[in-house]
């Protein structure tokens, strides 16, 4: 969150963040006389329309009997608008075949939007037709030329594609100075660190593994199986400060982040204590999970102990997955959420203000259901746009045979949707909102955007040696209201604002921003759930080089893009909904 006219910091605490504050409204509550709560079920459907939308994909991990540590990551995904016209298209992340081991050539894929409902694969076109074994993507304007580039990680040299406004990409890695860099890389994201107008890049790495020091795991003495990460030294997360001329300068050590230690899978970006500063918490499986503080001077300060985020209850580190960070409550503060192995429980980390977290996920049901699952891409956003931000959790696990170890425990897992009641409730509703959905998958990525313009958040995710799913959110009733940035003195993407609006029920608020999830990029404009309202009151702009920007009443049912310091410069209607 940008800075409060520089009343943020470690001490700001629920005094300050209360002024911000949105009470739930009376539609929201859904209380009943004394007995409690009442719970009512949203109307929403995510409808399968991968095939019918022309999306044919199938992930490729190169397995082939070697119990590879990579095959278990899965692939990324990422929601964009590549080729500038307002309506996002769909990236998807995959692997290859190990050397020596041929079969049928494998790529990510490119799917253009059609406008129709439907898309068209381009990959070849855009010049991303390249065989990688591809792990993690974000999508973000490195350059400010108005136009998407992706960096994409993977196991060896990771890739950074600029995008070059005429439909296609150019692999610019080493021009760059991000060549030389070779890792297992998970999750990245962009971000202005700095807050000095371009995004910075970091990138998370998992362990130090190759073919050549792979490790003969077993359960049974005889048969292979997949290593923990235990079996493997961690490796340090990376840095790379933007110099504004299309270069980068690995800055890790600099900054305070060089960390041997880690086995880093998420990330995402949060300003946990309100100074204006955007800061970082890294999800690390068998390790503590890292909140890093930006101090505003170029260094970050690792306060995941002290913040009480970086183990679970009873102090132990756990198989962190996938991140997010949001203002589930409507407190004024971000929370964070972040998902673990199966018989760990999603932890839900409450921001309490003065630089402390508390784990509220064993009293909730976000903690009992998931006891069992394991999870990996996760995110909030406001399904059913009632005004309360929802959760998505993605599951699967890593071991096809694990349900002959426990019985408990099978290898496709159902995914969990979060219905937020207010309160500190939330409902599972992953098995009302559809058939496919709710089935079992073997799930990794998982990403949110509006790709048919209708005001409504649809999703994206990935499986593990398996088919990608997208999910179109049908038969909402509620209104919404979205905004896009363009930066002009901070990032073009305006990566790293704050949007509030302010409606009769009070204010809220969400953050620009790019990765978080798992492996993952979603889409940069912001959507509000407006619930029966039909508009605002009024909206601000927190841009991150201290602009706050002021905008007056708004209907609902559009899509307004923003320009830094100048206004809106567009404003598109929402396309109708359909019910099935």
């Amino acid at each position: 969150m940008i800075g409060l006219g520089g009343a943020g910091a470690l001490g700001l605490g629920a005094e300050v963040a209360r002024h911000y504050l949105l009470s739930p409204t009376s539609s929201i509550q859904r209380m009943k006389g004394q007995s409690g709560w009442s719970w009512q079920k949203p109307l929403v459907h995510l409808k399968d329309v991968t095939h019918p939308a022309g999306i044919f994909f199938v992930h490729n991990n190169g397995a082939f009997g070697q119990k590879y540590l990579p095959e278990t990551l899965g692939p990324g995904c990422a929601f964009l608008d590549y080729d500038d016209d307002g309506w996002l298209d769909v990236l998807l992340i995959n692997g290859m075949n190990w050397p020596g081991h041929p079969g049928p050539r494998t790529t990510m894929k490119l799917y253009r939007n059609n406008h129709d409902g439907m898309f068209s694969d381009v990959t070849r076109e855009a010049g991303l037709d390249v065989e990688l074994y591809g792990i993690g993507v974000t999508a973000g304007d490195y350059d400010n030329d108005g136009h998407e580039d992706i960096y994409v990680t993977t196991n060896g040299q990771n890739r950074l594609f600029h995008n070059d406004g005429q439909g296609s990409f150019t692999d610019v890695t080493e021009a760059a100075g991000l060549g030389g860099y070779s890792s297992l890389s998970t999750s990245a994201l962009w971000f202005d660190y700095d807050r000095d107008g371009y995004l910075d890049l970091f990138v998370c790495n998992y362990v130090k593994w190759s073919p050549a020091t792979d490790i003969f795991c077993s359960l049974d003495g005889r048969t292979k199986s997949y290593c923990t990460p235990e079996a493997y030294p961690g490796t340090t997360c990376w840095l790379f400060h933007n110099r504004g001329n299309g270069t980068f300068e690995n800055v890790t050590g600099k900054a305070g982040l060089y960390d041997p230690t880690s086995k880093s899978l998420g990330v995402t970006m949060l300003d946990y204590n309100l100074d204006g500063w955007p800061d970082l918490f890294v999800a690390n499986d068998t390790q503590p999970n890292k909140l890093y503080r930006n101090n505003g001077n170029g260094t970050f300060t690792e306060v995941g102990v002290a913040a009480g985020v970086a183990f679970s209850e009873d102090g132990v580190a756990r198989s962190g997955m996938g991140t997010d960070a949001a203002d589930f409550d409507n407190s004024g503060l971000p929370s964070i959420v972040v998902t673990n192995f199966s018989d760990q429980m999603v932890g839900l980390y409450r921001n309490e203000g003065h630089g402390f977290f508390i784990d509220e996920a064993p009293r909730s049901a976000v903690g009992q259901s998931t006891r069992l699952t394991l999870g990996f891409g996760c995110f909030f956003f406001d399904v059913d746009l009632d005004g309360l931000l929802d959760l998505l959790v993605a599951n699967g696990h890593i071991d096809s045979t694990i349900s002959l170890v426990d019985s408990d425990i099978t290898y496709a897992e159902p995914p969990r949707l979060f219905h937020n009641e207010g309160h500190d409730r939330f409902h599972d509703i992953a098995p009302e909102v559809g058939k496919s959905f709710a089935a079992p998958k073997v799930a990794r990525g998982a990403a949110y955007g509006d790709f048919d313009n209708n005001g409504a958040l649809d999703v994206l995710m990935t499986t593990n040696h398996g088919p990608a799913y997208l999910y179109r959110n049908d038969c909402v009733k509620n209104h919404s209201i979205r905004f896009r940035t363009v930066g002009t003195r901070s990032n073009r993407d305006g990566i790293g604002s704050i949007v509030r609006i302010w409606t009769p029920a009070g204010m809220r608020w969400l953050m620009v921003k790019s990765g978080s999830s798992y492996l993952s990029s979603s889409e940069h404009a912001v959507t509000f759930g407006l619930g029966s309202f039909t508009g605002i009151e009024r909206a601000r702009i927190e841009w991150p080089s201290g602009l706050h920007q002021e905008l007056g009443a708004l209907p609902e049912g559009r899509t307004y893009t923003v320009e830094e310091g100048k206004g809106i410069i567009a404003d598109d209607p929402h396309h109708a909904r359909t019910c099935p």
